[in-house]
């Protein structure tokens, strides 16, 4: 390699880092990605009033499912303040989201209890409390899991996935979020899965 040719490397690394310093960087997606995923086509569920909701009901707006049951002593009701500081950290922008609470544990978790559940947190968040083989048909599609555990004393408690689904404004499933959740990161993603709105 010659001496000019060498200047000529050095000038065009500096225009790209040049180039490169000037663009603005775009917000970064923190869930994890995924756009384009054949997940989550439709459901069919039947909300605290009794109303039968699917996804075509909630075109338009951002949708974060999470699986749950009232009695969780810890991940549930934690998921659900972050849920709601992640509402309110979007400002406007949080009549976009729509909050659905899915029980796993339709056993103890009747309509009126879940809805209550989910109000004490957000009023507008809707509850569903499915029969035990809508629950299992609806976890299967979007690959969550849950279990029913015995305790010594006789009761049980249920293990499930604390993961949070992600759904665009096209009613596409879009991404997961894992604990441990942070209520301006959510909003985040969501403010960007708004922006997808048809």
């Amino acid at each position: 390699m010659n001496r000019r040719h060498a200047l000529e490397l050095i000038a065009s690394a500096f225009a790209l880092s040049a180039v490169a310093g000037c663009t603005e960087s775009k917000p970064q997606f923190k869930a994890i990605d995924l756009t384009g995923a054949d997940y989550a086509k439709d459901f069919h569920l039947t909300d605290q009033n009794g109303q039968p909701r699917s996804l075509a009901d909630f075109r338009g707006k951002v949708v974060v499912l999470f699986f749950g049951y009232t009695q969780c002593p810890d991940v549930c009701p934690t998921t659900m303040a972050d849920l709601a500081q992640a509402k309110k950290a979007l400002g406007a922008d949080g009549d976009k989201l729509q909050v659905l609470f899915v029980t796993v544990d339709p056993e103890r978790d009747t309509p009126q209890v879940t809805g209550d559940y989910a109000h004490y947190f957000s009023a507008d968040t809707i509850a569903a409390s499915p029969t035990p083989e809508q629950l299992a048909a609806f976890a299967k599609t979007l690959g969550l899991v849950y279990m029913k555990v015995s305790e010594p004393d006789g009761s049980y408690s249920m293990d499930h996935s604390a993961t949070l689904v992600l759904l665009d404004p096209q009613g596409r499933q879009a991404g997961l979020l894992s604990p441990p959740l942070d209520p301006q990161k959510i909003a985040d993603d969501l403010r960007l899965l708004a922006e997808r709105a048809p």
